[in-house]
């Protein structure tokens, strides 16, 4: 390779970048200062009166040399402004430095005044320019731009710098976040913290990551979830808590699954699962409104955010597209497999026998009875049999009192009427013990349940609640 080409490669020009800095150095200029000057935005320099006086900073992110002049792009985190850089303005010194060290990627501060262009843009016309932070890597659009998914992922700066467009999603993360802790604090709900490391990982069927306790010498798990802690908090008289924290699950990971990730859940004493479908046309109406939507396109369709959401009782959809009761394919706490996969054939749906009967009816439900919804709707009544961990309906036992939250087949919202019998949740927690260890292939008869003592703090009673675990409310706002 000849030393042109070289200068060419990503190392090479890092190469050169560096003796860049140190060239910078030798001229008395410090290519890093600890401060800078910005007065202002370069959201509100666009909004200034021609002639204005401007002092902002950012990122240049274009640089179109016209000989003695220039044009260029500079952005912050409000958006972009254009400055006009010419050697008359800033002096022949400034400016042959300007033309010689200065480059796309770097941080800069800028002093002069606004003024209109002939088309129409309002420009800092500059009279100052400080070199604030050398970028050593050429910025990401320079190559082949940044498309790869994975890199964006486990790159984030360099997605952000990239794809402006990826600013907005954090803007309103936060402004969702923001609004849902507004909802709750007004209506009484108490913001809780709760352990990450514990010596169980119960409340959900994950698998979890363990560490060690070098003082206490024990393992410890970091949690999957946090509804045995809030649930001690109800029997404890904490009448209305919710938290949004970190769950780590030893899983799998692509772009829409992250062993760490942010879940946020909320209890209510004396409420049920209507009181949580109530709560929750509140908080996606007022997320909505906080970061200025009511409709969205949302996988090919438009979605109308604009709360009450549609109740949609599974029993009662079932028997309008099916034309069956939904008991047929029940038994219990399980599945009539022969009546489900007979609805299945009726529908056109195919599977094997190796299919779960859970799986054969989410095809039904998913595939079928919500193919038609693509507003939120809030799904209630499901079999006993895919919820085996929630509360029953008074007087049918093959049906529980829980919720999901639908929109174009993407799940928003899970919510119950908790279990407060103390005798069924041993059981279940027994029960889920057992799966665990049949999957492991160990010895299910003896399988240790996953969290002994929230079964003593159950004994001391605790009233009726609802549970909610709002999700994904910003994954197509």
């Amino acid at each position: 390779m000849s030393e042109q080409q070289h200068n060419n490669t990503l190392d090479g020009i890092i190469k050169q970048r560096y003796a860049e800095v140190e060239e910078i150095r030798q001229m008395g200029i410090n290519p890093y200062p600890n401060r800078c000057e910005k007065q202002i935005s370069c959201a509100d320099a666009k909004n200034l009166a021609e002639n204005a006086d401007a002092v902002t900073a950012g990122r240049l992110m274009q640089i179109r040399l016209m000989g003695k002049a220039a044009f260029a792009h500079l952005r912050d985190f409000t958006g972009r402004i254009q400055l006009y850089v010419a050697k008359d303005n800033l002096g022949e010194d400034a400016y042959t430095f300007f033309k010689k060290h200065i480059a796309v990627g770097d941080f800069v501060s800028v002093s002069g005044h606004i003024f209109v262009t002939k088309t129409g843009e309002k420009t800092i016309k500059v009279t100052k320019m400080t070199l604030l932070s050398k970028a050593i890597r050429p910025m990401p659009e320079k190559y082949h731009g940044l498309q790869d998914t994975e890199v964006r992922f486990r790159k984030r700066h360099l997605d952000l710098i990239a794809n402006e467009e990826v600013k907005d999603i954090f803007v309103k993360r936060a402004k969702i976040i923001s609004s849902i802790r507004k909802t709750l604090d007004e209506k009484g709900y108490l913001e809780v913290e709760t352990p990450i490391l514990n010596p169980s990982s119960g409340g959900a069927i994950a698998r979890p990551f363990e560490t060690y306790h070098n003082a206490l010498k024990m393992p410890l798990y970091m949690r999957i979830a946090l509804e045995l802690h809030h649930k001690r908090l109800i029997i404890g008289g904490l009448d209305r808590i919710y938290e949004i924290g970190h769950m780590f699950r030893n899983e799998g990971i692509d772009t829409t699954h992250n062993p760490e990730f942010t879940m946020m859940e909320l209890y209510q004493a004396y409420g049920d699962v209507n009181t949580m479908a109530d709560l929750f046309d509140e908080i996606l109406g007022n997320a909505a409104k906080a970061i200025g939507v009511e409709k969205v396109h949302f996988r090919g369709y438009e979605v109308d955010l604009r709360p009450p959401y549609k109740r949609l009782y599974i029993p009662v959809a079932w028997q309008e597209k099916f034309g069956r009761d939904i008991h047929e394919v029940l038994d219990g706490r399980k599945f009539n497999r022969a009546k489900l996969e007979e609805v299945a054939r009726e529908q056109g749906i195919k599977f094997s026998a190796d299919d779960s009967d859970s799986a054969i009816f989410d095809e039904l439900f998913e595939g079928k009875l919500l193919a038609d919804y693509h507003n939120p709707v809030i799904a209630l009544d499901y079999p006993t049999a895919v919820s085996p961990f929630s509360k029953t309906k008074p007087g049918d036992p093959e049906l529980v009192e829980r919720f999901e939250v639908f929109v174009n087949g993407q799940e928003l919202g899970n919510a119950y009427t908790e279990l407060n019998d103390p005798a069924d949740q041993l059981q279940r927690l027994k029960d889920q013990a057992a799966a665990k260890a049949i999957a492991k292939g160990e010895d299910a008869e003896n399988a240790d349940i996953l969290d002994a003592d929230y079964i003593e703090a159950m004994e001391s009673g605790m009233p009726p609640t609802g549970g909610m675990v709002p999700g994904n409310t910003g994954e197509f706002i």
